[in-house]
């Protein structure tokens, strides 16, 4: 039995149609169309409630490799030598792994993350990566306003100076990441069991789609090309018709991804992968597009359009096929996967537990609630199926949405039902509240900009 785990990173769930029906998202913005996450999703178990437990990029992925639980104490970190990962594991038990990714915070030294994979390869450029040193040959007043001051002047013009060269939507990451990835499981195709981890970085921004794909802009549109937002309140910077125009390029950029999956899947029945594996398929969080009034990530944007993931488990054959409410949370993945496998005694230090009884349909629940946050954060989000409590920092009002008849989470009903507030409260105790004394709120770049040369 081969195992495929796919992490994409910032896709909302509100921007797959199967999820979503292909309903508009935003006014004056088309919906989405991903057709080939579409086809995959109606051969896999579909999970509407899946959730990562730390935030942001590199803790979602430790959880996933590790199936521990990085919300009470492990921030934005390497992987030590004796953590146990998932490569680590399936190693002893003879397969042979191989990891593949354009996510540039895998590669500063001591990161770690590619640790007793037998193969590993870097797709290089994406974002901040310190890929390239020469000025760009494109105009940055072309993709900032007025309000963009140096350093996020400096932000973009990284990307365009990564970027310069790229003619063809082959060149672009997406396709780059799936190629590189089909290349090493024809060539390890030999293998008894192998294990594949692909981690492609978009739709995370900056959001530059390949002009098949940027048709949910508007065409009558005159103003600059932002693709890089800036955190804060989007209408200091932006105006209405810049927030929409951004909106369109992340739509654009989520279906090219899933145009480069649609490649993906169908080598991987070429090949019979789809006949002898398990497949994950997951987004590591969402991202704001300036639904409560701001873009990027942040430890105060803890809402659904953040929240909410793919989550995806094709079980070998298709079988299984179908939609589950049951909550599910990133360390359950390890543990998951390890049980499908025969290999259940390996879990028992982790803090996930296996839902495959889920996967079996033998039940359609898993956990009662799940509590979400950065690890330096003030804020905390605890939900269940039916109620989202955010709580904030003593200065500010905490909220409480009913997600069944409020998904956008507009009414706050903090004081009407302050009861449901109190239950979902006390389900997790103050460890999971523990706050570093560098404590931030909703800064965006901290992390990205450590793996860059750029402050």
């Amino acid at each position: 039995m081969n195992v495929i785990v796919i992490i994409l990173d910032s896709f909302r769930q509100d921007h797959v149609s199967f999820y979503n029906q292909k309903k508009p998202v935003f006014e004056g913005v088309k919906p989405c169309e991903t057709p080939n996450l579409d086809r995959f999703a109606k051969e896999s178990v579909v999970f509407e409630n899946a959730y990562p437990s730390g935030l942001p990029t590199i803790p979602v992925r430790t959880e996933i490799m590790t199936g521990q639980d990085t919300l009470p104490f492990k921030p934005w970190e390497s992987l030590s030598s004796h953590e146990v990962t998932v490569a680590d594991i399936l190693r002893r038990e003879g397969y042979i792994c191989g990891m593949v990714s354009d996510n540039y915070h895998y590669w500063p030294p001591g990161r770690n993350f590619h640790k007793s994979f037998h193969a590993y390869r870097w797709v290089r450029g994406q974002e901040y990566d310190p890929y390239t040193s020469h000025p760009s040959r494109r105009n940055i007043d072309d993709y900032v306003n007025e309000h963009y001051p140096e350093v996020w002047r400096k932000r973009v013009h990284q990307f365009l100076s990564n970027t310069d060269d790229f003619a063809n939507e082959e060149d672009w990451f997406p396709a780059k990441v799936v190629e590189e990835a089909v290349n090493w499981l024809k060539a390890n195709r030999v293998h008894k069991k192998v294990f594949l981890r692909l981690d492609c970085f978009d739709p995370h921004e900056p959001w530059d789609p390949q002009r098949r794909f940027d048709t949910y802009t508007d065409p009558d549109y005159k103003g600059k090309r932002l693709i890089l937002p800036m955190g804060g309140k989007a209408s200091d910077w932006a105006t209405e018709d810049e927030i929409r125009h951004i909106r369109g390029l992340y739509a654009g950029e989520a279906a090219f991804v899933d145009n480069c999956l649609g490649k993906l899947f169908e080598k991987l029945n070429d090949l019979g992968y789809y006949d002898d594996s398990v497949i994950v398929l997951t987004a590591d969080h969402g991202h704001p597009l300036a639904d409560h009034g701001k873009f990027l990530k942040g430890c105060d944007r803890l809402y659904n359009d953040l929240l909410k993931i793919s989550f995806m488990v094709r079980l070998p054959g298709g079988e299984k096929a179908r939609r589950s409410k049951a909550i599910v949370q990133f360390p359950d993945v390890l543990p998951t996967i390890l049980d499908f496998l025969g290999l259940g005694n390996n879990t028992h230090s982790m803090h996930g537990k296996s839902f495959l009884p889920v996967l079996n349909a033998e039940t359609g629940t898993h956990r009662k609630a799940v509590i979400i946050g950065y690890f330096e954060g003030l804020d905390r989000c605890i939900r269940d199926k039916k109620w989202s409590y955010i709580q904030r920092p003593e200065s500010e009002p905490d909220e409480l949405y009913n997600l069944e008849a409020d998904p956008k989470e507009k009414v706050n009903l903090i004081d009407k039902n302050p009861e449901e507030a109190q239950r979902l409260s006390t389900l997790f105790g103050q460890q999971y509240r523990r706050v570093s004394s560098k404590a931030i709120k909703g800064i965006q770049g901290l992390y990205e900009l450590a793996s860059s040369a750029l402050e």
